[in-house]
């Protein structure tokens, strides 16, 4: 079939175009079909000061780490040396908020902080235009430093567990314990390792196009069950990704995406670390956990049965007490 609709390879587009005066009618119709069509479809940035009385609220903060407006969020006891530290980390295209349930359920016995990393959320774009790893180990170690932790635990998704397994290998003194949920690291089907990956233009036309109908169909695969995605999550991820300076940054952390064979750092981790993953998980799958385990020398794997790629949206409270446990033991 060709790209032309109702029109085959042996029929010529030729033999089916109208008359010339028909087309001086249908022209105008197009254009304007095709105008109504790029004004529905066109997303703008959403303004910063609403979003961030909508999403910032008590007890975010906003504060300057290594050049950048970090969007913190610290809760639970914070008495020196007192509570232990959890530091979290979302994945591609999240924020802070995914880890709102998470958040609520270990705040009683850690001191639980969350942000919205660089180009995500509320903290808008990195001015350095540095997406990598190393830049984002150096803004996690600023943020310590500047909160007074000397060491913390961390929990990543996705690619957060890749930069959090990555901050272990480079910082050992400063991680008690990794919880990695779904982690990113090993080379994919697109994702080879010392190659950038395609960014193609469709994901390039996010920074201009992107209707909500069109996020919830690229969020519905991260859930073994979609309908347990609430309408309150796919508005947030809608709003955030169109926070000012987002979808740019985004599409230069793709773009800056060159992943190396992640074992030589793998090796070198010493913190304690537990693998949570989803057995329904389309988007890094389950088996990859085996390659964690080879290479990291002390770590355990909990996987959830009829989970996705999301634990922490997707069933909380299932996933949360096998966390729970590995932390406080």
């Amino acid at each position: 079939m060709s790209p032309f609709i109702g029109c085959t390879e042996n029929a010529p587009l030729y033999n089916l175009a109208p008359r010339p005066v028909k087309m001086m009618i249908v022209t105008p119709l197009l254009l304007i079909a095709l105008l109504l069509g790029g004004w529905w479809l066109w997303t703008p940035d959403e303004d910063r000061a609403t979003l961030e009385a909508r999403y910032a609220p008590p007890p975010s903060t906003f504060l300057d780490v290594a050049g950048l407006r970090l969007h913190v969020r610290d809760s639970g006891p914070t008495v020196p040396n007192g509570a232990p530290v959890l530091v979290l980390l979302h994945g591609f295209g999240s924020s802070l908020h995914t880890w709102e349930p998470w958040a609520l359920g270990l705040s009683d016995h850690f001191r639980v902080i969350r942000i919205d990393l660089p180009g995500a959320g509320l903290s808008g774009a990195d001015p350095t235009g540095d997406y990598s790893d190393g830049r984002g180990v150096q803004v996690l170690l600023a943020l310590m430093d500047q909160l007074g932790i000397a060491r913390a635990s961390f929990i990543g998704h996705s690619m957060g567990g890749r930069l959090a397994w990555r901050f272990a290998a480079d910082q050992p003194s400063r991680v008690d314990k990794l919880v990695l949920v779904a982690p990113d690291g090993f080379a994919s089907p697109g994702f080879e390792y010392g190659k950038a990956p395609e960014v193609t233009a469709p994901v390039r036309l996010m920074q201009v196009v992107l209707p909500r109908m069109l996020l919830r169909m690229s969020l519905e695969p991260a859930y073994a069950n979609p309908k347990l995605m609430s309408d309150e999550t796919i508005d947030r991820y809608w709003h955030l990704m169109r926070a000012p300076q987002v979808r740019p940054a985004l599409i230069a952390r793709m773009q800056q995406l060159v992943l190396q064979d992640p074992v030589p750092l793998l090796t070198r981790i010493t913190a304690p670390t537990l693998l949570l993953w989803g057995e329904k998980d389309a988007m890094i799958p389950v088996a990859n956990a085996q390659d964690y385990l080879r290479a990291l020398q002390d770590a355990r794997l909990v996987t959830l049965p009829e989970v996705g790629h999301l634990p922490h949206e997707e069933a909380p409270a299932a996933a949360l007490p096998a966390v729970r446990d590995f932390l406080a033991r």
